[in-house]
C-alpha cells in the first residue's frame, strides 16, 4: 500500500504522485480504525494529524473544541488541505473556503446522514463534488433511543421516580404499547429500524414517506405520504419523527398535526428540529393532549437556557446525541473504507447526497 502520515513531514501538491488518492481525516477518530482506510486499495495514502484537529469531548465527536493552531501548525494543516483528494469530514478551520484550500478534492464522505444542516453551516460550495452522508450507521441507536423514550412514558417512570423520592408504596395501573398504533414518519435506515422494534413489540406500526415513494418496510402494517398525513394522525399513538430537514419536511407537524392526534399520544422527534413546531408542542403538552414528547433535535442549538422544554417532566430530552454510540465511529470508517474500494473500482458509491432532497 502507498502508506500512511500520521506525523512528521507533509508533502507539497508538486510531491505527490497523481497515481496517488489522498484521503484526509478531517475529525477525530481511532487510530486503529483508520487502518481500514488504508487498507482499501495500494494507491491509498491517508493523512491524520489529530494534533491539528479540535479536540473531542467525548467519544464520536466530529465537533469539539477549535484549537488555537500555531503558524507552522496552520502552515501544515494548509499543505494537508492542498494535497487532498477525498476527506472524511468537512474541513473545521475554514469550511466555507474548502474548494479554494483543497484544489484537488473530489469527494466528501460526510459523517452524518443528514448534510444538509451541515453544509448550509459550513456556507461550502459542493458543485462539481461528490458528497457521500452517513445514512444507516445511525439507525440502530436512534431507535433504541426511540423506543426508550415511548415506553418512558408508557410505562409512566416519572411517576414511578417521583414515588421513589417521596418513599411511596403506590401501586397503580399503567398503560401497554401492544395493540397501539404507531405512525413512523421518514423510511431510511432509522425509520426503518424503528418500525422494528416497534413491529417486535406489538405495536401497529405505519409509515409515512415522499410522495410517489411507497417503501415495503418490514414490520410495516399500512403506509401514507407526507401530503397525506392528517388522515393517519386520528389513530396514532405514537408519533415518531426521522426525516431530514428539507422543503417538504420543514413545519411539516404543528398545532393542526398534534391536534389530531389521539389523546394521549406520544411524539418522538429525532430528524431535525426544523420538523416540529415547538411551540405549538409546548401548547399540545400544556393543554394535556400529549402524553408526551422525546426529543433528540431542536428548532435551536444548543438549546437556549430559557425555553420552557428543559424544566418539563413530560418532555425527556437528549442534547442531539442520541446517535452517538460507542461503534459510531468504527461504523463510519467502515463505511468509508467500503465506498473508497467502490471508488477505486469505478462502481457506484453508496450514500450519495442529493442536494435537490436534502439527504
Amino acid at each position: 500500500m502507498t502508506g500512511s502520515t500520521r506525523d512528521g513531514a507533509v508533502p507539497t501538491a508538486g510531491q505527490t504522485a497523481d497515481s496517488t488518492l489522498n484521503v484526509l481525516v478531517a475529525g477525530t477518530f481511532e487510530a486503529d480504525d483508520l487502518t481500514k482506510i488504508e487498507a482499501a486499495g495500494p494507491s491509498v495514502r491517508l493523512y491524520y494529524r489529530p494534533d491539528l484537529l479540535p479536540e473531542a469531548e467525548y467519544g464520536s465527536d466530529h465537533d469539539g473544541h477549535p484549537r488555537d493552531l500555531t503558524e507552522d501548525q496552520l502552515a501544515t494543516w494548509r499543505r494537508l488541505l492542498a494535497v487532498a483528494d477525498v476527506t472524511l469530514g468537512i474541513d473545521w478551520w475554514d469550511p466555507a473556503g474548502m474548494r479554494e484550500n483543497c484544489p484537488r478534492l473530489r469527494w466528501i464522505q460526510g459523517v452524518s446522514s443528514g448534510m444538509a444542516g451541515h453544509l448550509a453551516k459550513a456556507g461550502l460550495s459542493i458543485d462539481g463534488l461528490t458528497v457521500t452522508t452517513a445514512a444507516g450507521v445511525h439507525g440502530g441507536p436512534l431507535a433504541e433511543f426511540a423506543l426508550t423514550g415511548i415506553l418512558h412514558f408508557v410505562k409512566n417512570v416519572p411517576m414511578l421516580r417521583e414515588a421513589q423520592r417521596g418513599h411511596r408504596w403506590d401501586r397503580h395501573v399503567t398503560p401497554q404499547l401492544y395493540g397501539r398504533r404507531a405512525l413512523v414518519v421518514g423510511l431510511g435506515a432509522i425509520g426503518a429500524r424503528t418500525v422494528a422494534l416497534l413491529d417486535a413489540l406489538g405495536v401497529e406500526v405505519w409509515g409515512a414517506g415522499r410522495p410517489g415513494r411507497a417503501r415495503d418496510v418490514p414490520g410495516m402494517a399500512g403506509y401514507v405520504e407526507y401530503t397525506r398525513l392528517a388522515e393517519a394522525l386520528p389513530e396514532t399513538d405514537v408519533l415518531v419523527l426521522a426525516v431530514p430537514l428539507t422543503a417538504e419536511t420543514k413545519g411539516l407537524v404543528g398545532e393542526r398535526e398534534l391536534t389530531a392526534l389521539r389523546p394521549g399520544a406520544i411524539v418522538v422527534n429525532m430528524g431535525r428540529g426544523g420538523v416540529l413546531d415547538e411551540d405549538a408542542l409546548v401548547a399540545a403538552l400544556d393543554a394535556g393532549r400529549l402524553r408526551g414528547a422525546v426529543l433528540d433535535v431542536f428548532a435551536t442549538e444548543p438549546l437556549p437556557t430559557g425555553s420552557p422544554l428543559w424544566d418539563r417532566s413530560d418532555v425527556l430530552m437528549s442534547p442531539h446525541s442520541a446517535a452517538a454510540a460507542d461503534a459510531e465511529n468504527s461504523r463510519i470508517v467502515t463505511l468509508f473504507a467500503d465506498n473508497l474500494r467502490r471508488y477505486l473500482d469505478g462502481r457506484p458509491l453508496r450514500n450519495v447526497y442529493d442536494p435537490e432532497r436534502g439527504y
